[in-house]
């Protein structure tokens, strides 16, 4: 079964601003929940482009280390960007980042598409762990987007 997320943030930075966050992936680390001891083990890149593939290692479920692998396979700069998964625990992975410039910032949307593997254990994982475990990291980046964008009153 394909299942999806979306998350939708208001952030107070120009389209601009978001699109040189967003689409370098050396900012992924100071948005993604601690817990889950996340390294980039690809290289940096000065821009994203269709075709990027990023790597890094995570400990998403008690500690066991897992390295992704992810393309950039659609680029739209500054409107979206799509990643996907290549290597990595889900069956399907696609998320899209879509930027919308709105009076005083910015809407961001992450829309999710995913698919675990393993049938009906899988759904069962879903609906017992994953769902609830996508959430939490998805509220920890709205939450560090959040304290990162807030600007100071004038």
């Amino acid at each position: 079964m394909i299942h999806k997320l979306v998350r939708t943030q208001q952030l107070p930075i120009s389209l601009a601003e978001a699109w040189d966050f967003f689409s370098s992936p050396l900012n992924l680390p100071d948005i993604t929940p601690p817990w889950l001891d996340f390294s980039l083990t690809s290289e940096g890149s000065e821009s994203m482009y269709a075709g990027m593939i990023i790597t890094y290692c995570l400990k998403p479920i008690m500690g066991l280390p897992m390295c992704w692998v992810s393309e950039i396979t659609h680029v739209a700069e500054p409107f979206f960007f799509v990643d996907e998964q290549r290597i990595g625990p889900y069956r399907l992975w696609h998320h899209q980042h879509r930027f919308r410039e709105q009076p005083g910032g910015v809407e961001m949307t992450d829309i999710v598409h995913y698919a675990l593997p393993w049938g009906l254990l899988g759904e069962l994982a879903h609906r017992t762990v994953v769902r609830r475990k996508l959430g939490r990291i998805f509220d920890y980046r709205r939450s560090r987007l959040a304290e990162i964008f807030t600007r100071p009153p004038h």
